[in-house]
Order: structure tokens, then sequence, then C-alpha cells
């Protein structure tokens, strides 16, 4: 067969769809100027030296030299990156946790002050409650300041308000207020003159107290 027959026996079959992918990759044939030159065909996706900029010396052993020291300084370069990028992490997730931290001292603050405004509406609450209804008509007002008052102290107990115990309980100067009473000694609280509260373990108002010793 002659040269100009290979090349169009070859055209044809790689236009009927015979030939695999792997008669594509070894040798082929290409008409250059008329002459017809074999070749190799590198296979897709392997790399030369020459395309990593390397220019490999004739000794093996040079070569193999010369492989294995941009082999390590590649090694080191991409260490150097994984440590930044590491660093650029833990940076960001302090920036994310400083940032919560900042929002949520925020919002707390914006809810103490609102519930501290609505301390005096609670302690008219308390005032009118100790209030002995003499009416059925008395009792029903009362039991609807009651209900009122108790969902009330539901909804700012969500919010982290709690009442500070007094009455019977050892005084604490953290979070009572003695007015009246005092001695030496252990003292305990005898009675409660104005309610005091804490917001998320935090005293925002102390509770007005009398003290004495225990019987």
């Amino acid at each position: 067969m002659s040269d100009n027959g290979k090349v169009a026996s070859a055209a044809e079959a790689t236009s009927s769809g015979d030939s695999t992918e792997h008669d594509l990759v070894g040798t082929a044939e290409v008409d250059v100027e008329g002459e017809i030159v074999e070749g190799e065909v590198i296979e897709p996706g392997r790399l030369q030296p020459a395309d990593l900029g390397l220019i490999l010396p004739d000794d093996p052993d040079e070569a193999r030299s010369l492989l294995l020291t941009h082999l390590g300084e590649a090694r080191a370069e991409a260490d150097e990156y994984l440590e930044t990028l590491q660093r650029v992490a833990a940076d960001f997730e302090n920036y994310r946790r400083r940032v919560e931290r900042d929002q949520a001292e925020t919002v707390g603050r914006a809810a103490s002050r609102i519930v501290e405004a609505l301390l005096p509406s609670l302690d008219a609450f308390e005032a009118a409650l100790a209030y002995e209804p003499q009416t059925r008509g008395e009792h029903r007002i009362m039991d609807g300041l009651r209900s009122t008052h108790d969902q009330l102290m539901v909804t700012l107990g969500r919010e982290g308000l709690e009442r500070i115990p007094s009455t019977g309980e050892p005084f604490d100067p953290a979070v009572h207020e003695a007015v009246a009473g005092g001695g030496d000694g252990d003292l305990v609280v005898t009675a409660d003159l104005r309610r005091g509260y804490t917001l998320r373990g935090r005293v925002i108002r102390p509770t007005l107290v009398t003290v004495g010793h225990q019987d």
C-alpha cells in the first residue's frame, strides 16, 4: 500500500469510530510536506520536566538528585501555604466568636435596660396583690391582677429574671441591702421591704431588707 493509501486508511478508520482511545495513544504517522514522519504521542495528563521549567542533566543520579531537591522545595512551600491557611482559618474563627460574643452582650444590655425599666411596674403589682379583697368584685379584680402578674413574671423569667431569696435567708450584702436591724455575728433577713432581682446571674437590684439574729 502506498503512503497516501496509509493516510487515507487511517482517516477512514478514525471517521468510522472503529479506533479506540488506546489506538490513538502511542505512535502516529503525520504527513509533513508530503513526507510520513513517525512520532510519539504524549499521553494526556503526563507532564515532562520541561513543562515544569526543569532541565535535567543526562546523568541519571544527577537528574534524580535535582528532582528530589525540587520536590523538597515544593513540599516546603506547600507546608508554608498550609500553615498560612491554618493561621487565617484560626484568626477567622476567633473573629467569628468575638462577633457572636459582642452581639450577645449587646442584646443582653438592651434586655437589661428593658427589664430594669419594668421593675417599678412589678413593685406596683406586688403592692396591689398585698391588698385583701372585701367583695366579690374585688376578688375578680385581684384574680385578674394576679394572672397578669404571673404571666409577666413567666415572660421575664424566660429572659433570665429571677427573684433574690430574702426572708429567713442568711444576710448577704452582695444581694441584700439592709435598711433596719443589725447586730454582731451572723445575721438573717427578717423582713423583705422591696424585692430584689438578678438577670442572668447579675444583680440588677438588691433586695431591701431588715436583718437580725435568728431565734
